[in-house]
């Protein structure tokens, strides 16, 4: 979680449990799979986002975390998902306690070279949709799982997106 509106928050309320919104992206391709980054904080793997600021909607959210975590930039983006829940009850290791409201988008439409915020991300790598990696972050895992499954069955079914 980079510096912004909720590090100042947590400078204020200390770590107490908040409600965040979140916008995230998954970003993927139908040769390589999907792409996941694997967390600094935590060792897990997960798709890219964060949370979103004041005056921003959560496609430029999604877009910006993007960007600054693996250096992409993202073109067409297509929402999939509101994740939410206990799945989203997170305790990060400097022990902040937060509930996640996370707008999930699908995008395939992307560009630019991997560039990894070293403070966030230790690696990223393309998984194919029936290969993913055993450690999933579980406030991405539901949304990763159902989207790979949905990937292979439009690619056992034939249909693709171009």
């Amino acid at each position: 979680m980079a510096e912004g509106y909720v590090m100042d928050l947590r400078k204020k309320i200390g770590h107490v449990p908040m409600v965040i919104a979140c916008a995230s992206i998954i970003i993927y391709d139908e040769k390589r799979g999907i792409l996941l980054q694997k967390r600094t904080d935590n060792g897990k793997w997960c798709y890219h986002g964060g949370s979103v600021e004041p005056n921003e909607t959560v496609a430029e959210a999604a877009k910006r975390e993007l960007f600054e975590e693996v250096g992409l930039s993202a073109g067409y983006m297509e929402l999939y998902t509101v994740a939410s829940g206990a799945d989203q009850h997170f305790f990060y290791p400097n022990g902040d306690e937060v509930h996640i409201v996370d707008t999930v988008f699908i995008c395939n439409d992307f560009s630019g070279e991997l560039v990894l915020e070293e403070t966030e991300v230790l690696d990223c790598q393309w998984f194919a949709f029936d290969n993913l990696p055993e450690e999933i972050l579980l406030a991405t895992k539901a949304p990763i799982l159902s989207f790979c499954q949905e990937m292979l069955q439009k690619k056992l079914s034939g249909v693709t997106d171009n």
